[in-house]
């Protein structure tokens, strides 16, 4: 006798070895509602802590009775040593009339070895309804036409007085514009016509500037300096003798010069700074300051000499007599 009790109580102390089957139950919170209503499908699982269990993914039946609007994840009601309750739910809605059955509600369970699928005891039914209308003490009638309102003056005369004082101030402005403009003998079309493009003399003076402020070869950049400095030159050459400098070499450059009328000075110029930066460039000579600054003056007095004279009234016509 006391052998079989000391048996009982350690059966009674193995948990694992008495520990039983998940339970699976199922409800639907509403139990009835109109077509078209949300409800929600709530399974929950009593069990175990060492076992596992792995609720379903919904799918919405082929005949469109009900269709899943979203899958809330695992909730955990209760925790009490090994003693574990969750709960599960699915926000679901109906588009069919009548008492849809809504099935066993089922889990995958895994202990161990075993892997089943248990499912509660009964099915889940739901109750869907619809709206009844009883035509005989409803009438129905068609839509109404669009109702048009009278119009009336009141409604936009802001609206016009606003109007009227704006065409004014623009008019103002135009006369007023058109005055100034022909105080200084320009019309409102000069006031859309593009810049026009400065001539290769200034563009060149301006870069022989800017490059003299860089102070290049007075920080040993010898190579920059003239590389930039006949730059310049080549960019002057094409824009005022129409010379495709930019892709020429220094000889190439002197050759095509020799067509154009030049002072013998200006020439002498052109060909003693490619011969400088040609050797200073590849040959990598280290010019002196004075040489430096020296064809920086020669650039600057080739543009100078080179530029178009501008063409002035000569002073023996003077101006015309009111006879003439």
């Amino acid at each position: 006798m006391k052998r079989l009790l000391a048996i009982l109580c350690v059966l009674w102390s193995a948990p694992s070895l008495w520990a039983q089957a998940p339970t699976v139950t199922a409800r639907v919170e509403p139990d009835s509602i109109f077509i078209g209503d949300r409800f929600d499908y709530v399974i929950e699982v009593e069990k175990d802590l060492v076992q596992t269990v792995e609720f379903p993914e919904f799918e919405s039946p082929k005949n469109g009775a009900v269709e899943l609007v979203e899958s809330l994840p695992v909730d955990t009601l209760v925790r009490d040593g090994r003693y574990l309750k969750l709960q599960k739910r699915y926000r679901l809605a109906a588009f069919q009339e009548g008492i849809l059955n809504m099935g066993a509600a089922g889990v995958l369970y895994a202990d161990k070895n075993i892997v089943d699928t248990l499912f509660a005891r009964d099915s889940v039914y739901l109750e869907v309804a619809t709206f009844q209308i009883d035509s005989t003490s409803q009438s129905i009638y068609d839509l109404k036409p669009q109702y048009t309102l009278s119009f009336r003056m009141a409604e936009i005369r802001g609206y016009l007085g606003w109007g009227v004082l704006i065409l004014l101030l623009l008019a103002a402005a135009g006369y007023g514009l058109h005055r100034y403009l022909q105080e200084r003998g320009k019309r409102l079309g000069d006031l859309f016509k593009p810049t026009p493009p400065e001539p290769p003399h200034v563009v060149a003076i301006k870069a022989l500037e800017a490059l003299h402020h860089q102070k290049l070869w007075q920080n040993n950049r010898h190579k920059l300096y003239y590389s930039l400095l006949t730059d310049i030159l080549r960019t002057y050459i094409a824009g005022r003798w129409s010379v495709g400098a930019m892709e020429m070499t220094s000889d190439e450059i002197i050759e095509a010069m020799r067509s154009v009328e030049l002072p013998d000075k200006a020439r002498m110029d052109l060909t003693s700074i490619l011969r400088d930066a040609d050797l200073v460039k590849f040959a990598k000579f280290t010019p002196e300051a004075e040489q430096n600054e020296g064809d920086y003056h020669r650039a600057y007095y080739f543009v100078e000499e080179t530029k178009p004279v501008e063409e002035h009234p000569s002073a023996e016509e003077g101006p015309m007599s009111e006879n003439d």
